[in-house]
């Protein structure tokens, strides 16, 4: 009888089943210097203990892509450890800020399941929650999942398509409780621009490029204990060693603080597609589009819509073709929340 793991395959996964995820893992300064030095990340909440006070916060929480890494990584075991591509995400929230000292664990519940024509592989939807030490939800959100079949003469199951929503309203985001940008020092922040300043349908060139070199891709996957074989293991996937799709946010995400620099906490997912592979070599750029915006509950924070598109080649503005499929330079196309001063 074999002790290892050798992942779920598609026939395993029933629709209502809920997965505790191993292994639970406190968080520390230290995630936050190696994520800073992956990443060229800068905003200042995220920097500054002082900065962050001043906003209302109990010192500097740890960048919000930090807390998603840690618990979507804990999943990849039991939900994508066989896994063809991360297909999509959606409703995502943010719900409570994560600081140094907190213990993450991640749960998931199969929300979806859908065969493929092929009869090789299926599609898996799941509901992923990360809990804090207190049992309260830090994180949520829904991906799917493209996952092999073991026995290829399994019965497709009953398809089961969840009805997610489009596009999360201002009323599903949860503003930090005690946040505030009374004090908000723009200087210190870095840029000018506030919420008022962007208009819906304007985009933003970041500008800067970073090339993605393959140890800096293992280090950081390996960081969020992230075990899927198609990261790290060249005789699982020959052409190549995928670059981990959430490297990619995180670069895209830190690059867009030129230009978004008081773009502050990420509260909400919409959606997010990782249009096409990355591999080592890879130079990634990005640019943004503002799709919405809206006023919270809170006075003076304001919440801004934004796609994020991550390219392989330097375009602008350019998302898909005439046949409606990503372009071959789209790496990332991800719609999200932010908070943001008024």
């Amino acid at each position: 009888m074999t002790k290892t793991n050798s992942g779920r395959f598609f026939e395993d996964y029933k629709v209502g089943d809920v997965i505790r995820h191993a292994v639970p893992r406190t968080v520390a300064e230290g995630e936050r210097a190696l994520y800073h030095a992956l990443y060229p990340a800068r905003h200042a909440l995220y920097s500054s203990d002082a900065f962050a006070a001043d906003c209302g916060l109990d010192g500097s929480p740890l960048d919000d892509l930090i807390a998603f890494h840690v618990v979507f990584g804990k999943t990849v075991p039991d939900v994508s450890l066989n896994a063809v591509a991360n297909l999509g995400y959606a409703e995502g929230r943010w719900v409570v800020p994560v600081y140094p000292g907190d213990t993450l664990r991640s749960e998931s519940q199969v929300i979806g399941v859908k065969e493929n024509s092929n009869g090789k592989t299926g599609v898996v939807y799941v509901r992923t929650r990360g809990f804090n030490q207190n049992d309260d939800v830090v994180l949520e959100y829904v991906r799917w999942v493209m996952v092999r079949k073991g026995n290829l003469d399994a019965p497709a199951p009953e398809a089961v398509l969840p009805d997610l929503k489009k596009v999360l309203s201002v009323e599903d985001l949860v503003v930090p409780e005690g946040l505030t940008f009374d004090d908000y020092d723009f200087g210190l922040a870095g840029e000018e621009h506030r919420w008022g300043d962007y208009e819906i349908g304007e985009v933003i060139d970041h500008v800067d490029g970073v090339t993605i070199e393959e140890a800096e891709h293992m280090i950081a996957t390996r960081l969020w204990q992230n075990t899927a074989k198609v990261h790290f293991d060249l005789t699982f996937r020959p052409e190549g060693r995928l670059i981990y799709g959430g490297h990619v946010i995180s670069m895209a995400r830190a690059l867009s603080f030129n230009g978004l620099a008081n773009a502050q906490m990420i509260v909400g997912l919409n959606g997010g597609a990782h249009a096409n592979p990355c591999f080592a070599g890879t130079t990634v750029k990005a640019w943004s589009e503002v799709l919405d915006k809206a006023e919270t509950d809170v006075p003076g924070v304001g919440a801004i819509r934004l796609r994020l598109v991550a390219t392989s080649d330097g375009s602008v503005g350019q998302l898909k073709g005439e046949d409606g499929k990503y372009l071959p330079g789209v790496l990332l196309d991800l719609d999200y929340w932010a908070l943001m001063p008024i």
